[in-house]
């Protein structure tokens, strides 16, 4: 493995907000940590960097522990949500500063300037001002500057966060051809999930320090641990139910389970393309109380009587008025039994 944390453990005020956390992440590999405010994310990042000492555990780069070892000297890179370029140096001034650093040679600089200039789509922008980029732009010096000294792996701390949505969805798709393209091993912080998905090999979901659950993207997606990785992921329709058979009861009312689902008190999920409208004198009865439109599909939250609201996807163009009333039939396909 090249990165390896060991019961990393790190406490602000005797209050641990890395908690014994245990992660790898091989070779080439991309891997994005998810979770909310507070979760720990950006400290686990910052200790992988040297940043913020662990207070118990290990880093382990290529096998080697790192304690004590400088940020300089660890051969990773870091690229911050604010880009943090050096808004008196160019564009080009900005890219070698790591060159600069490890006394790379001066025609070896400006050669390599070149290159990754040419390699994140702004070729020829050596002499441009920083501060007269596009947030998009100054993205892609950050970028370049980060992966100038080639770094064994490189570190992204909410690298979109600034940017536009439209600008976000186009870069993560360059970002992950590049990486691919390159070879990087990559350990990504942020609280999107649809950019995290869409960049990652591998997905961490962290809670309140520790690791809620690690899998692909399609595995996380698929099967949330719990209800926090559920919620978490915008998946609303959550409850706690019985399982007895092939049915599970719940506050909505008998939903079917798959095949050899586990039995007894579960916590259940109905994603919201099985929660199926149909009239409204058959299943369980609802009123439409809003809905929102998804680009590709029409989220509507039902709220049934004396249970909790669901939320159902509808195609575009038959999605029910606000006000109207459905009834609800669940989609065993997707019924999930969370845990």
């Amino acid at each position: 493995m090249l990165l390896t944390l060991r019961g990393a453990t790190v406490r602000f005020d005797g209050r641990a907000v890395l908690d014994a956390v245990d992660l790898e992440v091989a070779e080439h590999e991309i891997v994005c940590v998810l979770g909310p405010s507070g979760s720990g994310k950006s400290t686990l990042l910052r200790a992988v960097a040297g940043l913020q000492p662990v207070d118990s555990g290990r880093v382990l780069l290529d096998g080697r522990d790192q304690a004590g070892v400088p940020p300089h000297r660890r051969e990773v890179g870091l690229m911050f949500q604010d880009h943090q370029l050096f808004p008196h140096r160019d564009v080009a001034g900005n890219v070698a500063f790591g060159l600069r650093m490890h006394g790379t040679p001066k025609d070896e600089r400006a050669e390599r300037v070149g290159e990754l200039l040419d390699l994140v789509g702004l070729p020829g922008a050596g002499p441009r001002p920083v501060v007269a980029l596009s947030g998009g732009e100054q993205q892609r010096v950050a970028l370049a500057r980060a992966l100038a000294p080639r770094p064994r792996l490189l570190m992204l701390d909410e690298p979109l966060g600034q940017l536009d949505r439209a600008l976000r969805e186009r870069l993560v798709v360059e970002l992950r051809e590049l990486f691919g393209r390159l070879g990087t091993t990559v350990l990504a912080v942020t609280h999107d999930q649809g950019e995290a998905f869409a960049l990652a090999d591998r997905v961490v979901v962290m809670r309140d320090g520790r690791i809620a659950q690690s899998g692909t993207p399609l595995e996380v997606w698929q099967r949330p641990a719990d209800a926090f990785v559920a919620r978490f992921l915008g998946f609303e329709n959550v409850v706690e139910a019985t399982v007895d058979g092939d049915t599970a009861v719940t506050p909505w009312g008998k939903v079917p389970v798959p095949d050899g689902a586990p039995q007894g008190t579960r916590t259940l999920l109905v994603r919201p393309a099985g929660v199926r409208l149909v009239g409204a004198d058959e299943g369980l009865r609802c009123r439409v109380a809003a809905r929102t439109f998804k680009g590709t599909h029409v989220a509507v939250r039902l709220r049934p009587q004396d249970a909790p609201p669901l939320e159902a996807a509808c195609v575009l163009g038959a999605a029910p008025e606000v006000g109207a009333e459905a009834g609800v039939v669940f989609d065993v396909a997707d019924v999930v039994l969370l845990g």
